[in-house]
């Protein structure tokens, strides 16, 4: 059968695949589409096996939003020129709005849920598709969903960071979101791990003390101090840690007296927009975090390979 542009147009707008894969695909399969389309997806699966091994650091974070909930994800990728390709960043966008419908408790349910683009493939499969397409290892690596009254979320440097704010109030106004947008942006400059105190528990506090105690007692001078001193330094050490780990402790980055904390500030737009306001959760994702990074130092990979 001749395998005609139209054919091979359709079947790229199909699948995303190359021209020159698209051509051989249905070349291979006599110009029948849907067995074309399943040798891509089978094609696609090979080549992602080969990239599979590769460190996929890089990437972006994006934020869908709906009534009452909002998602953010974290899709990685090899390199960040990959990071700023449209094609990439619109699948990424897609991620999201496919995380805040999802019912998945985990990645491995998120990943075998049916695409919300295309629903006779899963989401496992529309990634593969793309590290086809884009030729590099690419990786959904996690989301999280949060529903609440009020959400703002905040995306910063294209998407290395991702966050989001959910709060309670008498008053869903423009001055609320805005400050709960500035509290958004505290979360991404300060990257607290808490709300408040009370969120952390007790093993928590006493294992800290346990290694601020090590510490004094592997100094010399320290160790020498009477016990109620130690003690004193102890409580003090952790009041400081939790003063940067607890967001209403820390320093609000905008306060004009450098003095003001976040949950200072946050009482301050509540009075002054006669409501009650309070944070109860935020999720902040940074690209890359905690994954190892490719070190590509290309003097010594050609000197690596005359040496071979």
């Amino acid at each position: 059968m001749a395998i005609t542009a139209a054919m091979v147009k359709e079947l790229r707008e199909m699948t995303g695949a190359g021209m020159m894969d698209c051509k051989k695909a249905l070349t291979e399969t006599n110009g029948n589409m849907e067995e074309a389309v399943e040798f891509l997806r089978k094609n696609g699966q090979a080549k992602a096996e080969k990239k599979a091994g590769r460190i996929a650091a890089e990437g972006i974070c994006r934020i869908a939003v709906g009534s009452g909930k909002a998602a953010v994800v974290e899709v990685n990728s090899e390199t960040d020129f990959v990071a700023k390709n449209e094609t990439f960043q619109t699948f990424v966008e897609t991620v999201a709005k496919q995380a805040l419908d999802t019912t998945a408790a985990d990645m491995d349910a998120f990943l075998a849920e049916s695409w919300k683009e295309d629903a006779s493939k899963t989401v496992k499969e529309a990634l593969v598709e793309k590290v086809a397409t884009i030729g590099e290892n690419l990786n959904i690596r996690r989301f999280e969903v949060v529903e609440a009254p009020i959400i703002v979320d905040y995306l910063h440097g294209g998407g290395r960071i991702g966050v989001i704010v959910a709060a309670e109030a008498g008053a869903d106004n423009d001055a609320v979101r805005e400050a709960l947008k500035n509290v958004a942006m505290q979360v991404a400059a300060l990257a607290p791990k808490y709300v408040c105190r009370d969120e952390i528990s007790d093993d928590y506090i006493a294992h800290e003390k346990e290694i601020l105690l090590a510490q004094i007692m592997n100094d010399p001078k320290e160790s020498a101090k009477p016990q109620k001193v130690i003690d004193g330094m102890i409580n003090g050490r952790i009041n400081k840690e939790l003063k940067e780990i607890c967001l209403l402790d820390q320093i609000y980055v905008k306060a004009d007296d450098g003095k003001q904390t976040v949950g200072q500030y946050i009482a301050q737009v509540a009075k002054e927009n006669g409501t009650d306001l309070k944070v109860t959760k935020f999720v902040r994702f940074e690209t890359g975090e905690g994954l190892e990074k490719k070190n590509e130092d290309f003097a010594a990979e050609v000197a690596a390979q005359m040496n071979a």
